[in-house]
């Protein structure tokens, strides 16, 4: 489960290697809450836990650190 590094904050960006097969996108996690965010275009995918105004935030971090989390997946996934 890579973990992308260089987001400063409470949350942890990672991708699972079983989802490479899907479009790019990032999972979030905080504290046993977790969430999905496709990342072309940046939309939430899914939700565990995380209340409105966190996923807000969290699609803000997504969208500034959009080009770092793209390089990311395409790294780890190879495309």
């Amino acid at each position: 489960m890579p973990t992308v590094r260089g987001i400063a904050g409470a949350y942890r960006f990672f991708f699972y290697s079983f989802d490479c097969n899907e479009p790019a996108h990032v999972h979030v996690k905080r504290e046993g809450m977790t969430c999905k965010f496709w990342l072309d275009p940046v939309s939430l995918a899914g939700n565990d836990g995380f209340p409105a105004h966190e996923l807000t935030q969290i699609r803000r971090l997504v969208a500034s650190h959009h080009q770092r989390l793209l390089e990311s997946w395409h790294e780890h996934c190879g495309d």
